[in-house]
């Protein structure tokens, strides 16, 4: 059915697509964050964030950009480089909430609640190594003597995207639940966003030190 939009292989995508999403990252982690200390509406926008940034790095795949940032290593290094700092902003600011909130902030804290959207946007937007990631992977099942690859990508991200919105609604209603144990025991949710923010730090140090 799909191979006549250029697409072969869907159920090898299909397995890939879920071990890829399984795969614990930044910007689920940070989606988890969310919603345990905001709660289920918050932590959709975060999720919401995640969803633009990835579409537009899909997008920008589609477009040709890696094919630019292996062309040009500086604009790889200096995204990189940007991305593993404002990861590392995210893990500085986690730890220091776990040690300076107030008596009665029982919850893991990562920013108000109106930026977490624009937060997991840049999150996402930051990784220019998901730019590469996204054409290796998805050109391995795009029939290369089909007219118009733009469509077999688009089939393939939206596949992509509805397993990242089950995978993301998990983790929020989890992280919903999760609430309640922190605001009974404050000692775990500084424990908590502690772990989460050295958990930033060793995304940023993977990021900035991979080749």
């Amino acid at each position: 059915m799909l191979s006549d939009y250029g697409i072969i292989n869907i159920w090898t995508y299909i397995v890939g697509t879920v071990i890829i999403i399984l795969l614990p990252g930044p910007n689920s982690l940070f989606v988890l964050a969310t919603s345990a200390s905001r709660g289920v509406r918050v932590g959709y926008q975060a999720a919401c964030g995640v969803f633009l940034g990835d579409s537009i790095l899909m997008a920008l795949t589609a477009g040709g950009a890696a094919s630019v940032l292996r062309v040009l290593p500086v604009l790889f290094i200096a995204l990189k480089v940007m991305g593993a700092l404002y990861l590392c902003y995210l893990g500085a600011r986690l730890i220091q909430s776990a040690w300076h909130q107030q008596p009665e902030a029982h919850h893991l804290e990562v920013g108000s609640s109106g930026s977490r959207f624009h937060k997991a946007l840049l999150l996402s937007l930051l990784n220019p190594k998901a730019i590469l990631f996204f054409l290796s992977f998805f050109v391995q099942f795009v029939d290369p003597a089909y007219a118009h690859p733009v469509v077999s990508f688009f089939i393939l991200a939206l596949i992509l995207q509805a397993f990242s919105l089950i995978y993301l609604s998990v983790l929020i209603f989890g992280g919903a639940r999760l609430a309640s144990a922190f605001r009974r025991r404050p000692g775990l949710a500084r424990l908590g966003s502690s772990l989460t923010g050295v958990l930033f730090l060793g995304f940023a140090a993977k990021l900035a030190l991979e080749k």
